[in-house]
């Protein structure tokens, strides 16, 4: 049997990254079968305890970013909605391009569950890159950006982005507050971040069928600390309509701690 995968790419040549949307469920069997159950596997039966993502998923978008201290290392982040649009399920893959005289990177080495927030609190300036394409143009405009994370006395997570354009000297802000569950950061208008190891976060509308049914946008992130007081972030934004219009790129360093 043959399977047919639509793509929706937005890359960034300079720095490599890309955002991909899948619109077909075949990207199950091309890439997470070959990453998760491995590339010889038959599908007869799968690893006993083994959660796989839904086989006609909603939204399926791979967010790819490229190290920036190892040049032949990348992490690659899938979000998986179900057929409902709820999230069914994270998925990251830290890879790297060997001759096989090394061991492959792992996640599980690469920091505990406590305390993951602390790395993103504080200050972070940079610049963005966003791509714009489809029935709204091709276009690539950049912004200067600055954000800020900070942990109140009342326990509360405090959020503000700034995002100012080059061409039309425009900024746009962005208020936010949350609280921390574990691992989980959940903001007051209905969007989470999922905090991982090894310096890594997802983040997701808690309810996209939601944010469909009432027209708003929406936007998937995976950011990467990779070492302490630099990240990259890939955002990947849809319409009101679910259909992915733009990719925008970060690279950003913290100037100040909180």
């Amino acid at each position: 049997m043959s399977i047919m995968i639509s793509l929706q790419i937005g890359f960034f040549p300079d720095t490599r990254a890309f955002a991909l949307r899948y619109q077909t469920a075949g990207m199950l069997e091309t890439v997470l079968r070959q990453g998760v159950l491995g590339e010889n596997d038959t599908g007869e039966e799968s690893p006993r305890n083994l959660k796989l993502p839904s086989r006609r998923p909603s939204i399926v978008c791979e967010n790819c970013l490229y190290s920036q201290d190892i040049d032949s290392r990348r992490a690659r982040a899938f979000h998986v909605m179900n057929p409902g649009g709820d999230l069914d399920m994270l998925l990251v893959f830290l890879e790297d391009r060997v001759d096989g005289n090394h061991p492959p990177p792992s996640l599980a080495n690469l920091g505990e569950s406590a305390g993951r927030v602390e790395p993103f609190l504080g200050r972070w300036e940079g610049h963005s890159m966003t791509k714009r394409s489809g029935v709204y143009g091709s276009t690539l405009t950049e912004a200067d950006s600055v954000s800020s994370l900070e942990l109140n006395d009342k326990g509360q997570l405090i959020q503000d982005m700034t995002s100012s354009s080059r061409a039309s000297n425009v900024a746009t802000k962005v208020h936010w507050s949350g609280t921390l569950v574990d691992n989980l950061i959940i903001y007051d208008g209905g969007y989470q971040i999922t905090l991982l190891p090894g310096g890594m976060y997802m983040g997701c509308p808690c309810d996209i069928a939601k944010s469909v049914a009432e027209s708003k946008s929406f936007h998937l992130e995976f950011c990467w600390l990779e070492s302490p007081g630099k990240r990259q972030r890939l955002v990947r934004t849809y319409d009101v309509e679910g259909l992915a219009v733009s990719s925008t790129y970060f690279s950003e360093t913290k100037v100040l701690g909180l």
